[in-house]
């Protein structure tokens, strides 16, 4: 059967996170149940990554098999359509080879977290982004981010909860950027890897907020990675404001 790889975006707050759940609200279960009113065999799809419970997406990348041979710009329409008003669109759909597989097909992914700090609260970005009071110190965390950088250890940044084989990953990027916003500013951390482990962008952004608020030194974010504890983490942050925001594969199939 033609099998196609859809890229995804998703307002994660009304879903109990990707994976689909016997009477959970989820992404997935959103998306296939449009795919049923295309398709009758009802088909399931694949995900590249499980996002959490109120955790977005602005490129998730799932592919499916159908029976019928759809023209990818039609099925990504069709699908828009029976998809609304839930908060969950189909940018692209392509059709891909037999053996891609969304998952273990992809070479790397990005995750955006978005921080604001300022005093007033939050009302457009209300539910998308973590907010924080009291000012951050950019340069910290960025120093304290590239003790990260690598191949580690990240037993410390892991979820107790995590089902991965080995806490040993290699973290390509953590790169934060911050932008002026009224009465305050705007810190996006971007983070690259192949793959992650449960919880570990949230843990990782939680302790370096904590570096930036100065309750920790850059110096103690290697050490928490080196104790190999998941004790030694700083807060794991709420996840509104992360966002699965780019899966890569060596062949695009979206180019």
């Amino acid at each position: 059967m033609p099998r196609y790889a859809l890229k995804i975006e998703y307002d994660g707050g009304p879903f109990n996170g990707w994976q689909r759940q016997p009477g959970q609200p989820s992404v997935q279960g959103t998306i296939e149940a449009a795919l049923a009113r295309l398709a009758p065999e009802a088909p399931t799809i694949t995900g590249a990554g499980r996002t959490d419970t109120g955790v977005h997406a602005t490129a998730q990348v799932a592919h499916v098999e159908l029976a019928k041979d759809w023209d990818p710009f039609r099925l990504s329409e069709a699908l828009n359509y029976h998809l609304r008003p839930q908060p969950v669109a189909i940018l692209q759909a392509a059709r891909v080879a037999e053996d891609f597989h969304a998952r273990f097909s992809a070479i790397e992914r990005r995750y955006l977290f978005r921080l604001i700090q300022r005093r007033a609260p939050v009302t457009h970005e209300a539910g998308l982004v973590w907010q924080v009071l009291n000012p951050l110190d950019l340069e910290s965390m960025r120093e304290g981010a590239a003790h990260l950088i690598g191949r580690h250890d990240f037993t410390t940044f892991r979820s107790s909860m995590c089902q991965a084989a080995s806490p040993v990953k290699t973290l390509d990027e953590v790169r934060i950027d911050a932008v002026a916003i009224p009465q305050g500013m705007e810190f996006q951390f971007h983070l690259r890897a192949r793959s992650f482990l449960h919880n570990q962008v949230r843990s990782i952004v939680g302790t370096l907020e904590r570096v930036g608020a100065g309750s920790w030194a850059a110096g103690d974010v290697r050490a928490a990675l080196s104790a190999r504890n998941r004790a030694a983490c700083g807060p794991v942050c709420p996840p509104q404001g992360l966002y699965l925001a780019g899966v890569g594969y060596a062949d695009d199939p979206f180019v």
